[in-house]
């Protein structure tokens, strides 16, 4: 990783207007907040926000939406008026603790949120503990893990509460000692007096603890004095995680929850209609409990291998699933019938092209997995969950319950990728608990992952732009798919600020859909009148979607990246010279030129191999890949066992502008998960549909970026802060990394891929059988080690 952080090598100084704020000239306003000190036995505080908010700065209507209220605005906003009700607490020990109203899956929130602690704190990061909350429906929209939000809408608050308990206890040291507060300094969970006493935070806990709540005011530290955040921080759970001690769902040791797994049919939202052999697997080693639920046939057992044989011995007569027939084809000829026209005519001077997304996986390594333990009046549940208010709810109108007799404990996950907004393996297992009478660990096989979980959505993008001389006139974008659903958590935090929203009255589709497109896509060009419009086909009661990290912006990114090369070449204009000359952001301006100058773009390259370069702005942030990719035959059709070769991406570099990057190293292995997520996309990885049932059983006939696949050269450059405010980074990466493979592939070929991934036309695999619907478990894995 590189930061760079004062200036551009060979161009000169940064812009005075990317310059990191002056925290002395912002003077002691911007960082003086309200906030509240709590009754409670130690010292604890928390953030007061929801009055401070401006009401010249509140958005009414959305002309231009994405530039003027994004989503993560919208996100922000719905989860202000609870930031106070996330507090800080310091303990006797000298630790403090903070429990997270995110969920940890992978992505180092908990390692963010202890720095920001531990520097507004004045202590060791090693000494705050961070944890998952359980579900709390006060926080409204505050619990909700989406949209790379967490550092943008966490940061003050979590700040304001730490300060305000730090200033308390510098005031018990001052009435301990006897001195003004002034001249006490904090360090290390230390405070010292000018004398040389010193107290430790743990002496002081009880004396700061205040016995009623109220409120006070808190000053922030400025940038220039921060000693933790904004440098490179390893883990906090890095240790446990590679000794095996960090726990997940999976790991959980719940009195009497049983392993249990699912019979799922062998087409999409198909639904048991009998079971022929019940009592005989009844019957089988270790089977506990066998009764069929609304998505199959359910099987309790001693062991998860124990399951699986039962599952496989099933006989099970199934109803029809809702596309039955249906395959890649006829899905594809569904959604072009229903694109919207685009309406500048071609006159000649226009540039136009369709793109094909294909289905894609929503899978994360770490199965789906929960326990739930459902008893008369009462419900307990323990999963990783995105959405957790959302799942009490759920769960609560399942079961018949007040939300109050339902229990949500929130565990850490092995990934994330908006899969874990949806609660559908929890619904499961509370309906198989409730059923059977007992406690259950409930684990989706790899293969109920693939054929009946969420998918990203197939869908095209066509674009037309007109120009005349050097000048881009139009930029048309009309975006058509199988519907996103956007029921999990998205929907209630539109909802909550709707009045900001514009008026659209076209139902369900309209009311969800097109607020998330119109908030998060955008062109970052200026390239006249531009429109961008959605339509979605067959509802999400028809295929599972889901987001699958980044929502709209990689496919619509993509399609708009490979158009403005084919822009840049009917003007006869260098790629990269072109686009810095239309981009409408300086931030973009400032991470484009790095890649270039880094990547050595326009260098001397061998036939067959190209350069792509690509742009993204959202999350409050700018970021830059340029991808070299070598397709010679050599390279296309290298031969690795049960792999997908094909061209290789050799060589990335990002650069990308957070705002204030936290955690530098963080923010790194973000980008590099991005990275891995757009070449995947662009070149590999699909579903295909044939008959109802998707082909693709497990992550052996998934083609994610492998090791063969992975660029040996990766650079990530974090851009110097340029607002004093964190951006998001958890889904950043991927739009600018796919279109940038993207557009190196049609340089390397001379020909502009309009589907994707590109090797989706080629099968290179035999499909699992669909019944039993999971593979046996395999004995000979030495066979298959390298």
């Amino acid at each position: 990783m590189d930061q760079r952080r004062t200036s551009r090598p060979g161009r000169g100084p940064w812009p005075s207007s990317l310059e990191s704020p002056d925290p002395g000239a912002t003077g002691l306003d911007r960082r003086r907040f309200l906030g509240l000190l709590l009754a409670a036995p130690t010292v604890a505080a928390a953030a007061q926000l929801g009055q401070l908010a401006d009401p010249a700065t509140a958005h009414a209507a959305l002309p231009e939406p994405s530039d003027i209220l994004d989503l993560n605005d919208l996100l922000t906003e719905s989860a202000l008026p609870t930031s106070n009700l996330i507090s800080v607490q310091v303990h006797e020990d000298g630790t403090a603790s903070f429990e997270m109203p995110r969920t940890e899956s992978g992505q180092g929130i908990t390692t963010m949120v202890a720095m920001i602690i531990a520097e507004e704190l004045d202590l060791p990061v090693e000494k705050v503990r961070v944890s998952l909350a359980d579900a709390r429906p006060e926080l409204l929209f505050n619990q909700f893990t989406a949209g790379s939000n967490t550092a943008i809408s966490i940061y003050t608050p979590v700040r304001v509460a730490a300060a305000i308990a730090r200033g308390r206890l510098l005031q018990a040291a001052a009435n301990e000692l006897g001195e003004p507060v002034g001249l006490l300094t904090s360090k290390l969970g230390v405070i010292s007096s000018v004398t040389g006493t010193q107290l430790p935070y743990g002496d002081l806990a009880q004396k700061a603890a205040s016995d009623v709540t109220e409120q006070v005011e808190a000053v922030l530290k400025p940038e220039s004095e921060f000693r933790v955040l904004g440098k490179p921080h390893n883990r906090v759970d890095a240790l446990d995680a590679v000794t095996g001690r960090k726990k997940f769902s999976m790991d959980l040791d719940i009195p009497d929850a049983l392993p249990t797994m699912v019979c799922r049919p062998s087409t999409i939202k198909g639904g048991p209609e009998s079971v022929v052999n019940l009592d005989e697997v009844r019957g089988m080693p270790g089977v506990t409990d066998v009764v069929p639920i609304s998505t199959g046939v359910a099987v309790r057992a001693r062991t998860f291998g124990q399951c699986i044989d039962a599952v496989r011995a099933l006989e099970v007569n199934w109803e029809p699933g809702t596309v039955d027939g249906e395959s890649d084809d006829t899905i594809l000829e569904k959604i072009k019938a229903s694109e919207i026209p685009l309406v500048v005519p071609d006159t000649g001077s226009t540039v136009e092209g369709e793109f094909t997304f294909h289905f894609r996986n929503n899978a994360a390594l770490e199965p789906n997995t929960a326990v739930a333990d459902v008893r008369p009046g009462s419900a307990e549940i323990w999963s990783c969950l995105q959405s957790p208010i959302l799942c009490k709810q759920e769960v609560a109108a399942k079961l018949g319950l007040p939300q109050e007799a339902v229990s949500v404990h929130v565990q850490q996950g092995g990934g994330a990728f908006g899969r874990r907004m949806f609660n559908d393996v929890v619904l499961e297992a509370v309906e198989i608990s409730k059923e059977i009478g007992k406690p259950v660990k409930l684990m989706w096989h790899r293969t109920d992952e693939c054929r009946q979980g969420r998918t990203h959505p197939m869908c095209t993008s066509r674009i037309r732009a007109s120009y005349v001389d050097d000048k881009v006139l139009t930029f048309e974008q009309r975006h058509t798919s199988i519907a996103t659903d956007y029921t999990m958590g998205f929907a209630e935090a539109i909802t909550s600020v709707a009045a900001r929203l514009p008026p659209l009255g076209l139902g369900n589709f309209a009311a969800f859909s097109v607020p998330v497109f119109e908030l998060t896509v955008g062109v970052p060009y200026k390239f006249g009148v531009t429109t961008q419009l959605l339509n979605e086909i067959m509802q999400y009661d028809t295929f599972p979607t889901g987001s699958n990290r980044n929502l709209f912006n990689p496919d619509v990114r993509t399609a708009q990246e490979l158009i403005v090369d084919q822009l840049a070449a009917k003007m006869g204009k260098d790629r990269y010279e072109f686009r810095r000359s239309f981009l409408d952001d300086e931030r973009l301006i400032a991470v484009l030129d790095e890649v270039a100058e880094e990547g050595e773009w326009g260098r001397s390259m061998p036939d067959g191999c190209a350069q792509g370069i690509a742009v993204h702005k959202e999350y409050k942030g700018a970021v830059a890949v340029l991808v070299e990719i070598d397709c010679r035959p050599e390279t296309v059709n290298r031969q690795i066992r049960n792999a997908v070769t094909g061209p290789r991406v050799t060589k990335v570099v990002l650069a990308v502008d957070t705002g204030l990057a936290l955690n530098p190293r963080g923010l790194e292995a973000q980008m590099q998960g991005g990275i891995s997520d757009g070449i995947a996309q662009a070149l590999t990885s699909s579903l295909h549909l044939k008959d109802g049932t998707f082909l693709e059983g497990s992550w052996d006939d998934y083609f994610y970026t492998r090791q063969w696949n992975a660029p040996p050269d990766v650079r990530v450059i974090i851009m110097p802060p340029t607002t004093g405010k964190p951006g998001g980074a958890g889904e950043f990466g991927v739009p600018a990394s796919m279109a940038a493979t993207a557009c190196a592939y049609g340089a390397a070929t001379g020909t502009m891929p309009t589907s994707f991934p590109i090797n989706h036309g080629t099968l290179s695999f035999d499909p699992k059988p669909v019944v039993p619907p999971v593979p046996q478990s395999p004995t000979n894995g030495l066979d298959f080690a390298y």
